[in-house]
């Protein structure tokens, strides 16, 4: 039997919780998988996976081998992609997580002409909202919103964003423009939860070396992953958006949102960050994708340029029903 390949039909079937997924995935045949993870379970004398109409679901035994087993097979792989892209073009699958806004605004854009200059790199963006999310072994590199702490990955800060605190001309009309920040309190103001659950309903301002911290209130709040609805609701005159400012660009250029309290700065605004395995570096496919990366953020207007991640603000991390109901620290 050969080992090496069983191990990858076997991770692959176990990450795709099916034998059809994980044959359209190595792009061989759904029998070709079935018997191979067969012979790999009657050569180790376990089960491996619990089988059903549903799909796969791994056994206790299967879960431990998984984890035992990735590791040594991702390494290998990265050391067989080494050995042949020694003499030839960098080719193969980047696997990028990222979050639906950064890879809408942020990387779409430029992926035409990531293709174009390596037609034989293909891209595979997954959702992930964290360097920390539980795939990690399936995803190549990272590009991420936050303050990432894995202490085994390479961060690279690629741009300060800042936010914009938006609202339609017709909502502004009727409920007056802010003066000063603490006058929010007196609007609708639509609220995010953070990557880790918590409603950021406290929104921080700097201006002068003096922090400004307001805690705000609205109708309606939505998931990281949904903020587009609340740039829609703003945009419909129903209240008050903090909104990262690149992804509202349009709507602020427009003129559809009108942002207010300009002379002020957000001092807890997310950089943006590259965060990858060092050993990812040493295949080509990932290190012209990483390059890439670094290569069109320092081209891209917008962002302020950010030399390292730095420290992380108080609410960072940490899951709590509010932001406004957590110590500061």
């Amino acid at each position: 039997m050969d080992r090496l390949r069983s191990l990858q039909y076997f991770i692959a079937s176990a990450e795709e919780g099916s034998f059809s997924g994980a044959a359209r995935r190595l792009e061989v045949t759904i029998p070709a998988i079935a018997k191979m993870i067969g012979s790999l379970e009657r050569d180790l004398g376990v089960a491996l996976f619990e089988r059903s109409a549903q799909g796969l679901a791994l056994t206790a035994a299967g879960e431990t081998y998984l984890e035992s087993c990735r590791q040594p097979v991702a390494a290998i792989q990265q050391l067989d992609e080494q050995m042949r892209g020694a003499g030839t073009k960098a080719r193969g699958t980047v696997v990028v997580g990222i979050q639906h806004v950064a890879a809408h605004d942020l990387l779409a854009p430029y992926l035409p002409r990531l293709h174009a200059r390596f037609p034989e790199i293909s891209v595979d963006l997954r959702e992930a909202t964290q360097v920390l999310d539980p795939d990690a072994p399936g995803i190549d590199c990272y590009i991420s919103l936050g303050w990432p702490k894995r202490e085994d990955m390479v961060h690279v800060a690629l741009g300060r964003s800042g936010f914009r605190v938006c609202a339609s001309p017709s909502y502004w009309a009727a409920r007056g423009i802010p003066k000063h920040p603490a006058d929010l309190v007196h609007h609708e103001c639509m609220l995010i939860r953070t990557q880790t659950g918590t409603v950021m309903d406290v929104w921080l301002f700097e201006r002068g070396g003096k922090t400004e911290e307001v805690t705000v209130k609205g109708w309606l709040v939505c998931n990281n992953n949904h903020r587009d609805v609340v740039v829609r609701m703003a945009v419909a005159g129903q209240g008050v958006v903090r909104i990262l400012d690149w992804s509202a660009a349009a709507e602020i250029e427009s003129g559809t949102l009108v942002p207010v309290l300009q002379d002020w700065s957000y001092p807890d605004a997310p950089p943006i960050v590259l965060s990858y395995r060092p050993s990812s570096r040493r295949v080509a496919r990932v290190r012209l994708f990483t390059e890439f990366v670094r290569e069109i953020f320092r081209e891209m207007g917008g962002l302020s340029h950010a030399s390292s991640v730095g420290p992380q603000p108080w609410w960072a991390g940490t899951k709590a029903r509010k932001a406004s109901g957590m110590p500061r620290s």
